[in-house]
């Protein structure tokens, strides 16, 4: 039933001329569900208040109620259309007055960590799109056919949300950035293993895959070694675990959404861009226990921007690595997409990340990953997996070579992944995997190219985009030196 739910809502929004991508599709989804969810979540909290003879005072207001507004009913349980808004008069509400109030909630919470916070903040970064109000009934009358009373409901509801995040990541261009391969981050989460207690932080949340999926391996009690989690160890992980921060609107938004739904009532996660903060700022208490993120990559910051960085570089990714090791715990843990040309471009910037990285932590583990693994991007990915505090002595490297070719229609599965965790732990060499020592590589590029030396048939050919990205990288090197030369002049 969930999942026709959505199909109709999404051919509802594809006939109204305010929306018109999948982007949109699921932004618009998101506050509607995120409405109906906070109505859900007020009867639960107004139950549980009963039967402890309390009484419950409601988050919202009883003029902006779901059931005051958008599903008033009769007796029998059905809507009352007489009640319930429609056509214009739905949009000057949503718009004038449900939007403003919902809006000052930011303002008025207690605290960021709050349900009331985030109600804020999210009617504060998105608009209503949806132009016709006769849609928008529509679309409401859909959403209130769902519920999110049950585990199994709620569970449900989180994975048809995330095969719509799923499908923006499948629309191309823009959506590529939101999406990774759930498949890949299990395995990147079952590599770092977080244990309860431990923080888990990703600076470039996107959607919020690698804090869900990490969520729910320490909510299975056999990853921590207990039979059941107690209230103490569920109220950590729903307040004390996880952290995120997200630059853009639509990501913060669906990054938001996306936690609530895999049950984080008041997810941790920050509207703002973490590039912004200098990484001298960091202090002991704004660290974390693990990193794991797959940042963007191929995007241009602006000159202000990198000076935050003692790397200078214009490329988006070099610049969260050096956030994300200088945001590590020592001998904290770290699991880090990006593109593979990280490990042999010959730009001062590259050469010196590579020369800090090895220094400063362990790189123990490079996963290679074959093209087609994001399916909206067309670069080669790694992840590098690295532990802060110790110098890296030796690099064990897996290339995942597949027997067929990766893309919407096949993407990446565990299976593909099987052998790498059965091998990562004690760094054991096969026909995919090898391990190379630091003191054997080039120490004026501690270049780390993946040359597999157990496949001879192996010829390495470079992809057409990591050479163009090079020529970009050295391109914009090129300008600066000349740029510092006129200035000299």
């Amino acid at each position: 039933m969930f999942e026709q739910t959505f199909k109709n809502i999404d051919d509802i929004l594809h006939k109204d001329a305010g929306c018109g991508s999948e982007l949109d599709y699921v932004e618009q989804t998101s506050w509607v569900l995120f409405l109906k969810y906070l109505d859900d979540l007020e009867k639960d909290r107004r139950s549980a208040a009963e039967l402890k003879g309390e009484k419950y005072k409601p988050i919202v207001g009883k003029q902006y109620r779901w059931d005051t507004w958008a599903a008033p009913k009769k007796r029998d349980g059905s809507l009352d259309h007489h009640k319930a808004l429609s056509g214009d008069d739905l949009t000057d509400f949503v718009d004038d007055k449900l939007w403003p109030y919902l809006s000052k909630f930011k303002q008025s919470a207690d605290s960021p960590d709050t349900i009331e916070y985030k109600i804020g903040e999210i009617f504060s970064e998105l608009r209503n799109k949806v132009q016709s109000g006769y849609n928008l009934r529509e679309v409401i009358n859909r959403v209130d056919e769902l519920r999110f009373q049950t585990s199994a409901e709620k569970h449900e509801m989180s994975h048809l949300y995330e095969d719509k995040i799923k499908n923006m990541g499948n629309a191309g261009r823009n959506g590529g950035e939101y999406y990774t391969p759930r498949p890949l981050i299990r395995t990147i989460v079952k590599v770092l293993a977080p244990q309860l207690g431990e923080t888990i932080y990703d600076g470039a949340v996107g959607s919020a895959g690698f804090l869900v999926e990490a969520f729910d391996y320490l909510s299975n009690p056999q990853n921590s070694g207990k039979k059941m989690l107690s209230v103490k160890d569920r109220r950590t992980l729903q307040q004390k675990t996880f952290y995120g921060r997200e630059k853009k609107s639509l990501a913060y938004i669906i990054g938001t959404m996306n936690m609530i739904l895999h049950g984080i009532e008041a997810p941790n996660i920050v509207h703002v861009n973490t590039l912004a903060e200098h990484s001298d700022d960091i202090r002991e208490k704004d660290r974390f226990d693990i990193v794991m993120a797959n940042p963007p990559f191929g995007g241009k910051e602006r000159a202000e921007v990198q000076q935050n960085f003692t790397i200078k570089t214009g490329e988006t990714a070099f610049l969260f690595l050096q956030h994300f090791r200088r945001i590590l715990r020592a001998g904290g843990r770290a699991g880090i997409v990006i593109k593979n040309t990280f490990l042999s471009n010959s730009d001062n910037a590259s050469v010196s990340l590579r020369k800090e990285l090895l220094e400063s932590c362990n790189l123990h583990t490079v996963l290679d990953l074959p093209g087609g693994t994001f399916t909206g991007a067309g670069v080669k990915t790694v992840v590098l997996f690295f532990d802060k505090g110790e110098p890296t002595k030796k690099v064990w490297f897996y290339q995942l070579n597949l027997d067929r070719n990766l893309g919407k229609t096949n993407p990446l599965n565990e299976g593909d992944l099987a052998e790498f965790l059965k091998l990562q732990p004690k760094k054991k060499s096969s026909e995919n995997s090898w391990s190379v020592k630091v003191a054997d590589i080039d120490q004026e590029t501690f270049d780390l190219s993946v040359k597999n030396p157990n496949r001879q048939d192996e010829t390495i050919l470079r992809e057409p985009e990591e050479i163009l990205a090079e020529l970009e990288l050295l391109d914009a090197e090129a300008t600066e030196v000349l740029e510092t030369i006129r200035g000299l002049v």
